[in-house]
């Protein structure tokens, strides 16, 4: 089970480690806007003010972009992505801690028992709660 488990979180976690490593190419590429728009600006140097003007803010625009798309949305949604990808996992580790209990012959009371102590301590529900939640089932 350990080797499932470790498995299905390699998996689970490729897409968002993908993720963030696009949005750490983002400020990266706004430079490079950036520097292109300076020597776009270089080349237009014998114009008016205006056009200069025009041409140094696009240039800051794409830095702007690359920060905002980097920082804004592309982590952000990577993050929460990893974040999903590690709650599933620590779902699966309750499941197996509660199936092994049960399968080394402990009464399915204590199974249960076992299964929620492995739930995150933010997450996990009080004795009482779970107590309550088996009565009613039975």
């Amino acid at each position: 089970m350990d080797i499932d488990l470790e498995a299905a979180q390699h998996e689970m976690l490729k897409p968002p480690t993908a993720l963030a490593t696009v949005a750490d190419s983002f400020p990266g590429l706004g430079i490079v806007a950036a520097v292109l728009g300076v020597v776009i600006t270089m080349g237009k140097i014998d114009q008016p003010p205006e056009v200069i003007g025009h041409s140094v803010a696009a240039a800051l625009v794409g830095t702007f972009l690359g920060v905002l798309l980097s920082y804004g949305f592309v982590g952000p949604l990577a993050r929460n992505l990893e974040n999903a990808a590690r709650a599933e996992h620590h779902f699966l580790v309750c499941i197996k801690a509660a199936v092994l209990a049960f399968a080394r012959g402990v009464p399915s009371v204590v199974a249960i028992e076992y299964g929620r102590r492995a739930i995150e301590p933010h997450e996990r529900p009080s004795f009482q709660e779970t107590e309550e939640a088996v009565k009613s089932v039975r």
